[in-house]
């Protein structure tokens, strides 16, 4: 058990000590505190549980270990609540629009509740796309001594599918190739369980991501859901929070320049999300450390692509879990001078030391590739740059698409548009999809596209159609698609400036994204344009779109 000093009290002392905060002592004796307890460092548990998600209806117990956890190790637990949202659920919808800006309002509420009741230290579980990020935001912005842990991944549904293959089903019904009966059939067997979306979509992409930037306790990123290992590392988590307090270890000393670049080239490696583009650099920023869409580019160059993980590959984040996670393949990429060893993590160790008694993977799993043989030799997640793309794009290239696509332009203004022409037969093969507005100020809120493109692969239209927008994309979404063009169409860059018809190309060799219209007819375009009317005025998506940054520089609230 760790022996805590005062200076571990630092916060909670201002709230529980002394004649003068009797009425304090007197509300927490309430929720069960005692005179002990008084003394002791105060750990607040920030629980992302609801019964919104599978990927989220856990994680009460969870809490409940890590609690436990850290009162084992001489402190006292405290669980609090933030929200989270459901991506799966709401994407195609108007509710999409709140996805992204829910990153933030987590942020903002664990800052919030911790900032207020004096917490030492703290503990955030997440499990799925936007509180992951927007955890470790709110302890970036907190700065005490701090522990994230994922809250594990779904077991595959029947025949072995997931989430991705129930989107890919409704386009394959649009298209006539099954029926309501298979549908629905998908529809109730795909989802089995509690746990994050099971391929290296957005959730397990970012849970790797942290815990490469060590502020997850080794292993925590690759584990079921439901399972002992899960139960563990959310205990162990609680008891590490006290031995960072004794040491003074803040995220801060942990989420360095370097750090960020060992997330960068697990990111890559594992065939990660692009959303890992949006919250890495948001989560940056937060902390200080200057991240740039140039830093992929550059990371990128010298790092493959070893995982055949879902959604272009073939295996499943549970199938990576079975054969020992990422630890392995982290080892690896130590070995071959990939990831800077000397980084701090929340063990209170270096990278090199969590992974000293790291044992290889089985001989030649199928999951990963040897280094000397990658799935593709430099990164997927491609910047690209060009006359619609003057800030920046990312695009999400594995080499199965093809690199290169040109075609011509099919403009809609809202997803709901797009959805409708690519379900009726309107976008054909050599369509390049445009969707714009859709940004983070535009949308608001930057909408996954995840429902238009899992219908252009049901349609069977992968290989013969691009789709490009000012939205995102859901980690689960795959096919030739560009998305966080920036600046967005709202802003008046120039993807507000493409007509029906326009000439695209995109080049994921040379990294370019441009539209074959002369300079003097975009001239004339952008005199004639006008901004669209806000199509929110009130409420937490008015408030977001007037103080959110540009996709480029992550798309956060909180800068000068």
């Amino acid at each position: 058990m760790t022996d805590p000093t005062n200076n571990s009290r630092r916060h909670s002392a201002q709230v529980v000590d002394g004649p003068g905060k009797a009425a304090s002592r007197a509300m927490l004796r309430a929720v069960g505190f005692n005179d002990e307890d008084f003394k002791k460092p105060q750990v607040g548990i920030a629980s992302t549980w609801s019964m919104v998600t599978p990927c989220n209806s856990h994680i009460n117990e969870l809490a409940e270990f890590a609690r436990d956890g850290a009162d084992a190790g001489g402190g006292k637990g405290v669980i609090f609540n933030t929200i989270t949202i459901s991506d799966g659920i709401a994407n195609g919808t108007e509710g999409m629009k709140y996805s992204l800006v829910s990153r933030e309002v987590i942020a903002d509420s664990i800052e919030t509740v911790a900032g207020c009741e004096g917490f030492d230290g703290l503990v955030a579980i997440g499990g799925c796309d936007k509180n992951m990020p927007g955890c470790l935001m709110g302890l970036a912005r907190l700065n005490r001594p701090s522990v994230f842990v994922y809250g594990g991944t779904i077991m595959p549904g029947k025949g072995h599918t997931d989430i991705v293959s129930v989107f890919e089903a409704m386009g394959a019904h649009s298209r006539g190739d099954i029926d309501l009966i298979e549908l629905k059939n998908i529809e109730e067997t795909a989802i089995p369980g509690p746990g994050s979306c099971g391929g290296m979509y957005t959730a397990n992409t970012m849970a790797s991501a942290i815990e490469a930037l060590g502020m997850s306790l080794p292993g925590s990123s690759a584990q079921n859901a439901i399972s002992q290992e899960k139960r563990d590392d959310c205990k162990a988590a609680g008891e590490a929070v006290l031995a960072l307090l004794a040491d003074d270890i803040k995220p801060s000393d942990i989420m360095t320049r370097e750090a960020f670049e060992n997330a960068i080239t697990v990111v890559i490696a594992l065939g990660g999300s692009t959303n890992a583009v949006l919250h890495l650099i948001g989560m940056a920023r937060t902390i200080g450390v200057e991240l740039s869409l140039a830093d992929f580019t550059e990371i990128g160059k010298r790092v493959p692509v070893l995982a055949d993980l879902r959604p272009s590959g073939h295996y499943m984040m549970s199938e990576l879990v079975a054969i020992g996670g990422i630890q392995p393949l982290m080892k690896m990429l130590l070995d071959a001078g990939l990831l800077n060893g000397e980084c701090l993590t929340v063990t209170g160790k270096t990278l090199e030391e969590n992974l000293a008694e790291v044992e290889p993977y089985p001989a030649e799993p199928p999951i990963i590739a040897p280094l000397g043989n990658p799935i593709k030799a430099e990164s997927h997640l491609r910047m690209l740059y060009g006359n619609l793309a003057p800030e920046g794009a990312v695009a999400k290239i594995t080499g199965k698409e093809g690199t290169r696509f040109s075609g011509s332009a099919r403009v809609f203004g809202s997803e709901e548009e797009a959805q409708a022409r690519i379900n009726d037969g309107t976008v054909v093969a050599g369509d390049v999809v445009v969707i714009r507005y859709e940004g983070p100020k535009g949308g608001p809120g930057m909408r996954e596209m995840l429902t238009p493109t899992s219908a252009i692969m049901g349609r069977g239209l992968g290989n013969d159609v691009a789709l490009i927008t000012d939205g995102r994309f859901s980690g689960g979404s795959h096919g030739f698609v560009v998305g966080h063009v920036s600046p967005e169409a709202f802003d008046g860059g120039p993807l507000a400036l493409v007509e029906d018809g326009d000439i695209i190309t995109i080049d994921a060799v040379a990294d370019t994204i441009d539209m074959r219209v002369p300079e003097e007819e975009l001239m004339r375009r952008k005199a004639a344009w006008q901004r669209p009317e806000p199509r929110y005025t009130r409420g937490v998506l008015a408030k977001y779109a007037r103080l959110v940054s540009s996709a480029s520089t992550g798309a956060v609230t909180d800068q000068e």
